[in-house]
Order: C-alpha cells, then sequence, then structure tokens
C-alpha cells in the first residue's frame, strides 16, 4: 500500500508544479482535469505525511521511555493515532466512483397507494430540495406531473453544485444512494376512519450526462408531441407543447410537458434522455465487470425497497444499512446528512473489504 502512495506522493508534486505554470491555463479543459487530481491526492498526501510523522514521533517517545518510563504514554498514543493514520489512509486509496463530482437528475415517482403515494412523492420532492437548499447546491425542476390534491405523480429535478465541489461531496457522491422504493407509513390525508397506511414512492438519481459523453444519433430518435395536462383539468395547454422522445435502440424514454415551448421541453427531455442513457451504459459496464471492479455495492441494491419513513414513530428506517433515527421531521425537512452518510460508510467499507481480498 505505501508503496503506491509514495508514487501518488510524486504525482501530487508533478501536478502541484503543472499547475504553477500559467501556460497550463491557455486550455481550460485539460487545467480542470489536472486540478482535479490534484484535489483527489491533496488528501491522501496530507494523511501520510501525518502518518510518517507520527512514526518519528513513536520512535522519539520510544528513546526518551528507555531513560524515564512516563514516556510510555506517548508511546502508547503515538501509535493508536498512527493505526488511526493508516485505516484513513487504506480508505482514502479506495477507488472512487468516476462519477462523483457530476450533478444529478432526480426523478421521484408515485408508486402504489394512489393520491396518498403521490403525495408522499411530494414530501420527498421537498426534503430533496431543502437538503439541496441547506448545502447549498442549484435545483432546477425539469418536468413535472401534479397530482388533483397538490402531490406529484412524476416529478424530474436537476440537482448542480455551485463551482466544484470537495473530494467526495459532489452531487452524484451523496444522492447516488437514494435510488430505490422509499416506503412511507402514516395516516393518510384521504383516510377518514385514523388508520395507518402503507404506501410508497420510486426515486431513481442518474448523474447528468454532458453531450460528449453520450452519443445520440438523430436517426434513433422517435419524437412526439402532445398536449400537457395539469390536475382537475387546469393549466392544459391549447397547443401541442409536450414532448416524448423514445431511443429506439434501448427503448428509453423521456418526456417533458413542463416549458411553455415545444422546443424547451424537447431540450429538457434530451438532457433527461442523455443522463438515463449514460446511467444504462455505466450499468451495463458494472454488470461486465468482476466482482472486485463493481462500484456498486451489494448493500445499497436500488432494486430493493431501502427505506421506511413511520410518521407515528417519528422514524426513519435504512434497510441497507441498518441505520435508524426518530428525527423523522428533521430529516423531511432536509436533515438527511446522517442517512446518507451510513451509505457511504457502508460503500467505503464493501470496497475496502474487496480490495484487501485482492
Amino acid at each position: 500500500m505505501f508503496e503506491a502512495v509514495e508514487e501518488l506522493l510524486v504525482e501530487h508534486a508533478d501536478l502541484e508544479k503543472r499547475l504553477a505554470d500559467p501556460s497550463v491555463h491557455a486550455d481550460q479543459a485539460n487545467a480542470r482535469k489536472l486540478a482535479k487530481r490534484y484535489a483527489e491526492l491533496t488528501p491522501i498526501t496530507r494523511v501520510f505525511r501525518e502518518w510518517r510523522q507520527a512514526g518519528e514521533d513513536i520512535e522519539a517517545a520510544r528513546e526518551l521511555a528507555a531513560e524515564d518510563p512516563e514516556f510510555l504514554s506517548e508511546v502508547k498514543d503515538g501509535e493508536h493515532r498512527r493505526e488511526e493514520l493508516t485505516e484513513e489512509l487504506r480508505l482514502l486509496l479506495v477507488p472512487r466512483d468516476p462519477s462523483d463530482e457530476k450533478d444529478v437528475i432526480l426523478e421521484i415517482k408515485a408508486g402504489e397507494g394512489g393520491e396518498e403515494s403521490a403525495l408522499f412523492a411530494g414530501d420527498l420532492l421537498r426534503m430533496y430540495l431543502r437538503f439541496a437548499e441547506r448545502i447549498g447546491w442549484k435545483t432546477e425542476i425539469i418536468d413535472s406531473n401534479e397530482s388533483d390534491l397538490g402531490g406529484y405523480k412524476d416529478v424530474s429535478v436537476a440537482v448542480k453544485t455551485k463551482g466544484s465541489a470537495e473530494p467526495g461531496q459532489g452531487v452524484w457522491a451523496r444522492l447516488k444512494y437514494e435510488g430505490g422504493v422509499h416506503r412511507v407509513q402514516r395516516v393518510p390525508a384521504t383516510e377518514s376512519q385514523g388508520r395507518i397506511h402503507t404506501s410508497a414512492a420510486g426515486v431513481l438519481v442518474t448523474p447528468e450526462a454532458e453531450e460528449v459523453e453520450v452519443e445520440v444519433l438523430a436517426n434513433d430518435l422517435r419524437i412526439d408531441v402532445y398536449r400537457s395536462s395539469g390536475p382537475g383539468g387546469q393549466s392544459v395547454n391549447t397547443t401541442d407543447s409536450a414532448v416524448r422522445i423514445t431511443h429506439l435502440p434501448t427503448g428509453i424514454v423521456a418526456s417533458c410537458q413542463n416549458e411553455k415551448s415545444q422546443l424547451q421541453n424537447k431540450e429538457q427531455a434530451m438532457r433527461i434522455l442523455r443522463s438515463r442513457l449514460l446511467a444504462a451504459a455505466q450499468e451495463e459496464a458494472e454488470r461486465e465487470a468482476s466482482e472486485a471492479r463493481r462500484s456498486q455495492v451489494r448493500t445499497v441494491d436500488r432494486s430493493e425497497r431501502i427505506r421506511t419513513y413511520n410518521y407515528p414513530e417519528n422514524r426513519i428506517s435504512d434497510h441497507r444499512t441498518g441505520f435508524k433515527s426518530y428525527n423523522l421531521d428533521q430529516v423531511l425537512d432536509g436533515d438527511l446528512n446522517a442517512v446518507i452518510q451510513s451509505c457511504v460508510d457502508a460503500d467505503a467499507a464493501a470496497k475496502l473489504a474487496a480490495a484487501q481480498q485482492n
């Protein structure tokens, strides 16, 4: 492990010199790429230097302890600190998801449960919007289909970081664990007898793709236009401005009806389509990869129910990691960090175990 770190230290020093050269910044795309790699290596460099210094401090304390036993406590403290730094270094060396710094498109769809499920989808949307607001991310609702009581049958929102994010703190790095089935247990607004019902909504999170990442040929697309609709017959357009795009080779469909013009709806639908195509390509690559190289952790299986929101007990439970807390009201107000961190930790632990097996 430490031989690999030495190589990374050399790379880090080389990147520092290159980024200090003004001529490098003439090519902005290359400069951003170098700066991103430099930011990835900086924490590794810092922790390794602390680890090396801790070793030197331990040796110095041992020499002093040979003459004065009181220094033995410093030896033990130093050894404990070095063990902590060793573990931190191992985690930093775990291969990162190359999409971690990407922005995302987050889609929420009502499931079984009718109007109550649509209302819960609306609650999830507000939760994610508040979470993004707390962190300082930008959000943009791309498409939505409201229900009669003010919920959402489905809604798509783009979530973007402002500027460059710290390693591991990008939008995809934090929100990729949210994909799956979210279950709610509560007394619905439509329930007159006060009985607790269970319903669910689905969440899909995909990294937003740049045009250069996904090649979409015009001949591979079928574009249909239709009239958008609103709840209760309201806000119904009088022109065919809504757009549905079908990618014929894969059958993947994206649609948008929020914008007033057909052109704007087409552009938004293409954003969703590109992200779905990128996600499909990445999933296919993961299926073909060996078990050790798969980036998706077994404990974070998007095909399963991932979380339960229990209103009577004010409890939230993540079924993949075992996380449980009784502050559901705060979580729904955007305080999602602890829940997400449990998934990040489970992901890192699984990747570390896989790396150690190899």
